[in-house]
């Protein structure tokens, strides 16, 4: 018998983890995962489903993502795609025509030339975004959100500051401290709870 995919898997888990309908529907709003994941919204609510989507190549993906990323940022910049497609030819060195090319999602970049897209557009996961399947790109953006959700037995700093009383007025999620103000704050109580030689009897 077959193991879960990893996306199935993960929504199983946020399906037991999350006990509201109207916080599911929040969470996973297949708007705003189309936007983080550069998928059609049609695709992503298949998924949530447990659909299946359509068949794709590498180079399919790498276009229609390219194409996606460069509407969101005419839509968040106000620029025409003569304007966009002149600041990527000279960031990265290439002509006009092939610029527009690409981000009409028409051609597909080269390797060099679709590392340079990643740090044109800011793109966290590198080339994968561009180039993983509709299920596995969908997983990635989900399972933070799961992880958010489960057991704080999951994450060794919420464990470590329920242990020792830290976490009562929930600081990190509050903001109230920032990451370097928190380590200080846990090296603190680990100080006062372990002895400076670390236990060693004499």
């Amino acid at each position: 018998m077959a193991s879960p995919s990893p996306l199935s898997e993960t929504l199983r888990r946020l399906d037991r983890v999350v006990q509201e309908k109207e916080v599911r529907t929040k969470l996973l709003d297949a708007a705003e995962l189309a936007c983080r994941t550069a998928l059609p919204v049609s695709t992503v609510r298949s998924l949530l489903q447990g659909g299946t989507p359509p068949d794709d190549s590498v180079n399919d993906r790498v276009r229609t993502r390219i194409a996606a990323l460069a509407e969101a940022e005419m839509a968040a910049t106000g620029k025409r795609m003569s304007d966009l497609a002149s600041d990527i030819s000279e960031r990265l060195g290439v002509s006009g025509y092939w610029a527009r090319q690409v981000c009409d999602g028409k051609k597909v970049p080269s390797v060099e030339l679709l590392h340079g897209l990643v740090e044109y557009f800011g793109v966290e996961e590198g080339e994968a975004f561009f180039t993983a399947s509709a299920a596995d790109a969908l997983n990635r953006v989900l399972l933070p959100v799961l992880h958010g959700l489960e057991e704080p037995e999951n994450d060794p700093v919420l464990a470590l500051m329920d242990r020792y009383g830290v976490r009562s007025a929930d600081l990190r999620a509050h903001g109230s401290l920032t990451r370097e103000q928190l380590e200080r704050l846990l090296e603190g109580v680990l100080r006062s709870v372990v002895p400076p030689d670390g236990g060693r009897e004499r």
